[in-house]
């Protein structure tokens, strides 16, 4: 989240005081604070779906990735073993390979 456009902490707005008018507090003043608290609630809330969209994204991509990583695991178990069976008989011949002594 882009800080630099949060205008107040939570402390701040607790501390804020208002002068107060004739008929009590200046009604420009509090309407000016309260536009800016409002901007901040909107910014937090644009940057809370975001993040909620980014994190379904990312829980999507790392399903897809288990799943494909994970269905294959006894094809390349055989893959190994067949090159294995392959390279033996290169190397030591087909008398090895058979179990012939």
């Amino acid at each position: 989240m882009n800080t630099n456009q949060i205008q107040f902490t939570g402390k701040e707005i607790l501390e804020k005081d208002f002068k107060t008018a004739m008929r009590g507090y200046n009604q420009e003043e509090v309407d000016e604070f309260l536009d800016a608290i409002i901007q901040d609630y909107e910014t937090f809330q644009y940057e809370i779906d975001r993040l909620k969209q980014e994190n379904e994204r990312l829980r999507k991509d790392s399903d897809h990735v288990r799943t494909r990583s994970a269905t294959p695991n006894h094809q390349v178990n055989y893959d190994i073993l067949k090159r294995l069976s392959n390279l033996e008989k290169a190397v030591f011949g087909k008398k090895f390979a058979n179990g012939d002594s």
